[in-house]
């Protein structure tokens, strides 16, 4: 007898009521419905569990986010406090040695470099102001003293006087006009932009065109100088002899009875060495450093006699290192000993070719 699960049943056709031999029909039935929820409780499980998974791991890393960029919203917030009257603050930095610290360390050397330009750009106006102001004042109260007794006044002397602050104006003006435009366009100072100056010509003409007070001698020694090969300097001509010429008036200021204009060529080193002395009481030691910073002068120079502002020799530097050269002083026994070094170039003369056919 075959035996068959309970839910599997036979149904016998029609031949076996008529009494004949049947034919049997096995019909197999599987109900699928509790596999089917078996199945959906599994595709919802798995369903929450992605969006359990996916919910924390957004929350994580919004979180490492956050506190990533802590950092960089500390920095945003201190920078954003700054102005032109707190440069000299600083964003903070993470104790961690990452990006976002590079960045901080950078952008406080950034503020650094401002600060100092923004202080040197006050104390430049206010040294300028106050420099303008003096000359302006003497000019009016010369012309007021002038005007308010026009009888007794001697005007060839006061026309002098007013024509030599007018001069001293009109020097002071050129010189802040000239170191500004050194100052916003140094990139006019490219090599693409210069040309082969020679100095041995330059320094023979500055000389000559020089007219010192009668009891000023000014002496020209060329020391290892050909007449036929020539110091060339790669530059701009008009500044190399504002050089000379700002070290020359520094001379005469204080020379006593002699000025002495010496030029040394050193081939082997591609170096010209340009010094100018003078006999005067000379420049303190601890004043070395100083006296090439803008409108600096010493104790003993402030007069107005004196004719200088202070501009001359920081002039002088800022051309100097402007053309990759040097400006100090060489200590002395005796008056200012001031030296140039200028490193010097070597032209190739062109050789013609062969006649063209």
């Amino acid at each position: 007898m075959l035996s068959l699960p309970a839910n599997w049943f036979a149904v016998a056709d029609e031949s076996e009521i008529l009494g004949r031999a049947p034919n049997w029909v096995l019909l197999a039935e599987n109900p699928l419905q509790r596999e089917q929820e078996r199945l959906r409780m599994v595709v919802w499980s798995l369903v929450g569990t992605v969006v359990f998974i996916t919910a924390v791991a957004s929350a994580s890393g919004w979180y490492a986010a956050g506190r990533v960029l802590l950092p960089m919203e500390a920095i945003r917030a201190e920078f954003a406090k700054l102005s032109t009257h707190h440069l000299d603050r600083h964003v903070p930095l993470p104790r961690t040695d990452n990006e976002i610290s590079r960045l901080g360390r950078t952008l406080n050397k950034t503020l650094d470099r401002l600060y100092t330009a923004v202080e040197q750009q006050k104390r430049f106006v206010a040294d300028a102001s106050h420099e303008l102001r003096t000359p302006l004042a003497a000019l009016r109260t010369e012309l007021e003293l002038a005007l308010a007794q026009p009888a007794t006044t001697d005007w060839p002397r006061t026309v002098r006087d007013a024509l030599g602050d007018t001069l001293r104006l009109q020097h002071l003006t050129t010189d802040l006009l000239l170191l500004a435009r050194l100052d916003a366009h140094t990139h006019d100072m490219r090599p693409a932009t210069r040309e082969y100056v020679d100095l041995t010509g330059l320094v023979r003409e500055e000389v000559a065109r020089r007219h010192p007070p009668p009891d000023l001698a000014v002496n020209l020694h060329l020391s290892n100088v050909s007449a036929h090969d020539p110091i060339l300097v790669r530059g701009h001509r008009v500044l190399l002899a504002r050089v000379l010429g700002n070290l020359l008036d520094n001379a005469e200021r204080h020379a006593t009875s002699t000025i002495t204009v010496r030029l040394t060529h050193h081939p082997d080193r591609q170096q010209a060495i340009l010094e100018v002395c003078d006999d005067g009481p000379g420049i303190p030691l601890e004043h070395h450093a100083r006296v090439f910073e803008r409108f600096t002068r010493l104790d003993d120079a402030r007069a107005k006699d004196s004719g200088g502002v202070g501009l001359g020799l920081a002039l002088a530097h800022h051309i100097t290192t402007l053309h990759q050269g040097t400006l100090h002083i060489t200590e002395s026994s005796h008056g200012a000993h001031l030296t140039a070094c200028l490193p010097t170039h070597t032209v190739t003369p062109e050789v013609p070719g062969p006649p063209s056919p």
